[in-house]
């Protein structure tokens, strides 16, 4: 058993808002998680390592580690490649999109995506916010990564933010239910469930399952060989107790939120998003 000191280096005790520890918030399961989507590319080399022994006593048996722009694709190669339980997406995300997507930096992405160490062509999609890259220029990328990750037989994650009815319709267009993949960081209605699992993709829950009731009452009524879940981790030192940093240890709660929400156990849970997961990437990865 990894001691605190290993775990959060120089922090000997550290206690949440409710007191409680590391150790006494920690869960985790007999079946080993999938984090199916996460930005451990983002820490530093010494965090990293916290990081992972952290996910290794939650037993997270696979992290995976998506791409969001050319030098972050890069290091997820990186990681998976010196990382046993990493693997790597790649990927451009619609708000780190800086012009069209030409075809110089799509071959490039396509030849990054043959790395034996890539599972997923993750992420892309479209995120209407204000600033972010225009309209078209976001839907153009999209339609090109959608047509690579058929090329490649790549299922792909995909990010959408206030751009629903714009995703749903060039993922129908674009045949992406050929590949698959998954509605990462779900937060939507129940028709949207419907309509991501019609396509052919998974739907995948996060912490905000923990908090917001509507996102509850639609997790309890979706079919449970349909959902993966993840914590879409990435370096958050804004939060000064490291306890409330999103990390993938975090994931058994997610885990234990859709037990309860699903009226199973959380081990039901665990073995049916992890084979759901493994099935979504198509033999790629076998779990240890």
């Amino acid at each position: 058993m990894l001691s605190k000191q290993s775990v959060w280096g120089s922090f000997d005790r550290l206690q949440s808002r409710n007191t409680m520890t590391f150790e006494e918030e920690l869960k985790t399961t007999r079946h080993p998680l999938i984090d199916g989507h996460t930005h451990v590319d983002q820490y530093r080399p010494d965090d990293l390592e916290g990081l992972l022994q952290r996910a290794r006593l939650a037993n997270v048996g696979l992290i995976i580690a998506a791409g969001t722009t050319v030098s972050s694709c890069k290091n997820t190669l990186e990681l998976a490649e010196s990382h046993s339980f990493i693997k790597a997406g790649i990927g451009l995300h619609p708000a780190d999109l800086t012009g069209p997507l030409d075809d110089a930096t799509a071959q490039h992405l396509h030849d990054l995506a043959t790395h034996a160490e890539v599972v997923e062509w993750s992420e892309c999609g479209l995120d209407y916010m204000p600033h972010s890259p225009d309209k078209d220029v976001q839907q153009d990328a999209l339609r090109i990564q959608v047509r690579m990750a058929r090329d490649l037989g790549l299922p792909l994650v995909i990010h959408s933010r206030e751009a629903d009815p714009d995703t749903v319709r060039i993922l129908n267009e674009e045949h992406a239910g050929d590949v698959g993949g998954a509605w990462h960081y779900f937060g939507g209605s129940m028709e949207l469930a419907k309509q991501a699992m019609d396509i052919g993709f998974y739907v995948s829950l996060a912490k905000p399952l923990l908090r917001e009731e509507s996102l509850q009452a639609v997790a309890a009524q979706l079919p449970l060989d349909r959902l993966v879940i993840e914590t879409d981790s990435y370096p958050q030192p804004f939060k000064k107790n490291p306890l409330r940093r999103t990390e993938p240890w975090h994931l058994p709660q997610v885990a234990d939120k859709l037990a309860e929400l699903q009226g199973v156990d959380i081990e039901t849970v665990a073995e049916v998003t992890t084979a759901n997961y493994l099935r979504m990437l198509g033999g790629r990865v076998a779990l240890a």
